[in-house]
């Protein structure tokens, strides 16, 4: 939110002194008259102008920087939880026994891709790539690719897989109140 106020303030600064020193000039140009200022008054107005921009530039670079500081930070955070699922995937592969060739349909199905595609990528009949998805789902104890995902972000909606980066505030428990109130 800081930092939508400074932008638009950043905006407004830039927009009014830009406005001030191309007004005269622009206005000169389309050939309205107007009542000339005293050379000290314009010379502090054009000091100021330029001190806007001045400052409308400091404060991007202000804005630009904690916004990429921000994005380094969402990158990073993505970069763990995207490593956990991959750890957390790799040994529910394991303790299901599923083959190698399984293990690919598996990561191929969760990435959302339809039977024909898998069997492209691998090379193999889609009956083939059918077969295996049964398995998978048999040896996971599910029915269908919707369940498989399921298992997986229930695992890593779990307290203890989040990195510590990312806490997880508790729900607090309502009980107490309403029975106090009612």
């Amino acid at each position: 939110m800081r930092d939508l106020i400074a932008l638009v303030a950043l905006l407004f600064v830039q927009i009014l002194c830009a406005a001030f020193l191309v007004g005269e000039t622009l206005l000169t140009f389309l050939g309205i008259q107007h009542r000339p200022l005293s050379w000290e008054i314009k010379e502090l107005l054009e000091i100021g102008a330029v001190l806007g921009l001045v400052f409308g530039a400091a404060l991007g670079v202000t804005v630009l920087t904690r916004s990429l500081r921000r994005q380094k930070r969402a990158e990073d955070q993505l970069r763990q939880v995207s490593g956990a699922f991959m750890e957390l995937m790799q040994t529910r592969f394991h303790d299901w026994g599923l083959t190698s060739a399984e293990k690919d349909v598996a990561l191929f199905a969760i990435k959302g891709m339809s039977t024909p595609e898998i069997a492209a990528l691998r090379g193999t009949a889609e009956g083939t790539v059918k077969a295996q998805t049964n398995a998978i789902y048999r040896k996971s104890g599910v029915t269908g690719r919707p369940q498989l995902l399921s298992l997986f972000i229930e695992d890593l909606m779990d307290d203890d897989m989040l990195p510590p980066s990312c806490p997880v505030e508790p729900v607090p428990d309502i009980e107490p109140i309403l029975r106090a109130v009612g």
